[in-house]
């Protein structure tokens, strides 16, 4: 049975992560500085530990007998572009702690594998209708935030440590991901999740707000196609960034569109002034691609399968008021 510690277990993508784990008959311990707010651990342990903290991510990674096979570091102090944009130093610091420390214990114990969950944050600002941008095209590097410069340092310490110490590293920079159990509310929720909220929140012909005038395009990734990409990508061959992403895009009015149409409402949008990030991103899925991996999930489907989890987690709100 192989052992895999998953960094960031009480977080959306990793929690799902955990459960792809053990349906591929893993063991599994889980790492993070909280329980999962919404569902409970599904790994075979879970420690809460401040992964800062070097003394604690030894703890993470030491097993009684024997090494992990599989590190899955995915622990990162991050949110929603309203997060991103007001937690500058934040998310330079506590994220770059954690890579340092991880990458570097995770070698000198030992662990043969290891993944880095990277971000699509890396790249620049880009036009509407651009070429696609492969990963080597993230350098010369110019990221719209600071979340995507800490991602390219600690890609490149990983990198670093693959050429110079010999452990595999793995790295996906994840595009925009949603689905069940993620964060929806609080100020850290993404696009997918907020848009849920409001429209589950909004009465039937009202409006929800937009920030910016609802034409930045992204594309969305749900949690199932997300997890089997890093799944793939941890066991095959692949050295560098991967991108992994949906190849749908959408503007933001297009997401809300659809999130209403699954709603069964009618609603208008109302555009107002935040933080919007860039204009565009558009990426080659290529690499992840040439390793058998594409989503399954259109932007209906995905929010199909989001939007009644959301709406729950409104009414479950409301009537504890």
């Amino acid at each position: 049975m192989k052992k895999a510690l998953v960094c960031g277990a009480g977080g959306f993508i990793a929690s799902h992560l955990v459960k792809k784990l053990k349906r591929e008959g893993y063991w599994v311990r889980g790492v993070d500085i909280k329980e999962h707010e919404f569902a409970p651990t599904r790994a075979d342990e879970f420690f809460k530990l401040d992964l800062r903290e070097e003394e604690n991510c030894r703890k993470a990674l030491t097993l009684t007998k024997g090494t992990f096979d599989e590190v899955y570091q995915l622990a990162a102090d991050m949110g929603g572009m309203g997060f991103i944009h007001s937690a500058e130093c934040e998310i330079m610091h506590n994220s770059a702690l954690i890579n340092i420390h991880m990458t570097h214990n995770a070698q000198k114990l030992g662990i043969p594998r290891y993944f880095f969950s990277s971000s699509v944050c890396v790249y620049r600002d880009m036009k509407h209708g651009e070429p696609e941008m492969t990963e080597k095209e993230a350098v010369p590097a110019n990221p719209d935030n600071e979340y995507g410069w800490e991602k390219l340092y600690a890609e490149r310490m990983a990198q670093a440590y693959e050429r110079n110490k010999g452990m595999k590293v793995r790295i996906a920079r994840f595009q925009n991901c949603y689905g069940p159990e993620g964060t929806w509310r609080g100020g850290r929720e993404k696009a997918p999740a907020a848009l849920c909220r409001k429209v589950a929140e909004a009465k039937n012909g009202g409006s929800v707000e937009v920030w910016g005038d609802g034409t930045a395009v992204r594309s969305y990734t749900y949690i199932d196609d997300m997890v089997e990409g890093i799944y793939r990508l941890m066991q095959s061959d692949l050295q560098g960034a991967v991108n992994i992403g949906c190849p749908q895009y959408a503007t933001v009015d297009e997401l809300a569109a659809v999130v209403a149409g699954v709603s069964g409402k009618k609603i208008t949008i109302k555009h107002v002034d935040g933080p919007v990030g860039v204009q565009s991103r558009n990426f080659s899925n290529e690499r992840i691609y040439s390793i058998g991996w594409k989503s399954k999930f259109d932007l209906k489907q995905g929010i199909a399968l989001t939007y009644p989890w959301v709406e729950q987690q409104v009414k479950r709100a409301a009537s504890s008021k």
